[in-house]
């Protein structure tokens, strides 16, 4: 939600138009959900299919190696992307891991710090107050 929030401030300090912000904004705050993003707006589905391409590399054979590079050219990866962006992630969220329930970033947790422990979702459903 950080980058959701920073992006909207950004863009709102620039004069975009609220629906505008509001694109963005689910854009990046859905990004790493998959099969949501999908469903809704090009601008949300167009960010998370050029994640999971760049980052995740889901989709890297559909595309033939000279538009690859051209847009490595435009955009250059480190030598060291893979391990560079999930040290990143874990950076962003080693002081915060508790937003790390239900979402990818408890895997980055867990492989950079072997004690961390995950949130269980069915223990909170089994430790909730409710009967039954």
């Amino acid at each position: 939600m950080d980058g959701a929030n920073a992006a909207r401030d950004f863009l709102k300090s620039r004069g975009i138009s609220p629906s505008d912000l509001d694109v963005v904004w689910t854009a990046i705050a859905l990004h790493t959900t998959p099969g949501i993003p999908e469903h809704m707006h090009p601008v949300v589905a167009l960010v998370t299919a050029g994640v999971e391409m760049d980052v995740l590399g889901l989709t890297y054979a559909e595309y033939p190696d000279g538009e690859r590079e051209a847009v490595v050219a435009a955009h250059p990866r480190t030598e060291h992307f893979k391990e560079d962006i999930i040290q990143a992630f874990y950076d962003g969220i080693k002081h915060k891991p508790r937003t790390t329930f239900g979402n990818v970033k408890a895997d980055v947790l867990a492989d950079k710090e072997p004690r961390f422990v995950r949130g269980d979702f069915c223990r909170v459903i089994r430790e909730s107050a409710w009967r039954g």
